[in-house]
């Protein structure tokens, strides 16, 4: 029996989610890095020994990319989604490192029907990427629009 799509109508204000479990893998970090991110903490032991990190570390935008994932996979797949709208402040607080697990916590900050567009809400989350030991390594706050059950419903305000 296939879960239920979420709508913007399900959705509440204030509701916080933990969601899924992805480990940093050294050898993704690498590729990733050869193809997106090449500098020397996120492709040789010893620059990364030499650099701030102390260790080799993922690039920021890799673990921006595995959040993604982890959106899609844990919400986007059971949402009714259509799309994002945008994302700000987005901050990466601690290095992400091979070894580690990502998850993700997600807070609904706010939601809003559309007026010009009523088959359609915006939303407003912000997003925290944590890794294993419970500490926030990115967070951004994100705009999505997701689609309205019953777009003849009257909008509100």
């Amino acid at each position: 029996m296939s879960e239920e799509k979420l709508y913007f109508e399900d959705l509440v204000v204030g509701s916080v989610e933990t969601l899924g479990a992805l480990p940093v893998i050294r050898e993704e970090v690498i590729d990733f890095a050869r193809k997106f991110d090449p500098q020397g903490f996120h492709l040789d032991d010893a620059a990364a020994a030499a650099s701030p990190f102390g260790r080799l570390a993922a690039s920021g935008w890799q673990t921006g990319a595995m959040t993604m994932r982890l959106l899609v996979d844990h919400f986007l797949a059971r949402a009714a989604s259509l799309g994002g709208a945008g994302i700000e402040q987005l901050l990466w607080v601690k290095p992400v490192y091979p070894g580690d697990t990502l998850s993700l916590r997600l807070t609904l900050l706010d939601k809003r029907r559309s007026k010009s567009r009523p088959e359609m809400g915006l939303i407003w989350h912000l997003v925290e990427t944590l890794n294993q030991h419970g500490e926030v390594v990115m967070s951004q706050k994100t705009t999505g629009m997701m689609a309205v059950r019953d777009p003849s419903a009257p909008v509100a305000g």
